[in-house]
């Protein structure tokens, strides 16, 4: 039964870079971002993209350990 799960994790692994990969190659037109004021050399499509996710799989499980780690400090200390 372990074998089955890495086998199926290691596809849903290899189905998701090759999207992303997909993603990449599909991407290629230089764009240049501007926020603010600030502006940004022209880099692909793609790369800003990634870089969001990568910064959005950083801030989501940071947010998802503080509001946690209120929720339990606020929690009632008895059920009975």
């Amino acid at each position: 039964m372990r074998g089955v799960k890495r086998v199926l994790l290691v596809l849903a692994v290899l189905v998701a870079v090759l999207a992303v990969l997909g993603f990449v190659l599909e991407n290629q037109q230089g764009v240049s971002l501007s926020f603010l004021g600030w502006a940004t050399m022209q880099m692909p499509v793609a790369v800003f993209v990634v870089i969001a996710l990568i910064i959005g799989m950083l801030i989501g499980p940071l947010l998802g350990v503080l509001v946690g780690g209120r929720r339990r400090k606020t929690a009632p200390a008895g059920r009975g």
